[in-house]
């Protein structure tokens, strides 16, 4: 289901800066989101664990739809409390073609700073924020517990709504 920020209980409201990160990703690199200011839109999608089934079919879906993210000048980046060496495998054997980054530690830092950390389970939810070439979040897209997919149509309103 696609709602906005508002309509969620997270640290971020529609309208907000999205919060800065830095996060290293499969291939070594650190990724900054203020990088992508001004020149792309970002769909930062945090998933709860690697190879693991759902997760995989929704990052597959993805890496499979990533023309229309393109074409709506968004860049997809996976976020996950992973390690990067177990991210990396990962998108090695399923030909992921956007940035994985790793979350590992301090554990969970990023996704406490977006509020969708889940502390039982010590990973994020599964949660996804559309954030504009300006920085700001407009909308997240959430399933209604972290052993339902995400789905497809919402981000295809999402990336509509860019």
């Amino acid at each position: 289901m696609i709602l906005s920020v508002d309509e969620q209980r997270s640290k971020i409201e529609s309208g907000d800066l999205a919060p800065e990160f830095e996060l290293t990703s499969v291939g070594g690199e650190k990724i900054r989101l203020s990088s992508f200011r001004g020149e792309r839109n970002v769909v930062l999608v945090f998933f709860p664990f690697a190879f693991t089934g759902v997760c995989e079919g929704e990052l597959c879906a993805l890496r499979d739809d990533l023309p229309k993210f393109e074409s709506a000048r968004a860049q997809v980046l996976g976020v996950s409390c992973d390690s990067k060496f177990s991210q990396s495998r990962w998108s090695k054997e399923s030909a992921f073609s956007f940035p994985l980054l790793s979350d590992f530690w301090p554990h969970g830092e990023v996704a406490k700073r977006y509020g969708v950390f889940n502390e039982t389970l010590g990973c994020a939810n599964r949660t996804t924020f559309v954030i504009d070439k300006s920085g700001i979040v407009v909308g997240m897209i959430c399933s209604d517990d972290i052993g339902s997919p995400r789905e497809r149509a919402d981000y295809e309103a999402a990336l509509a709504a860019l």
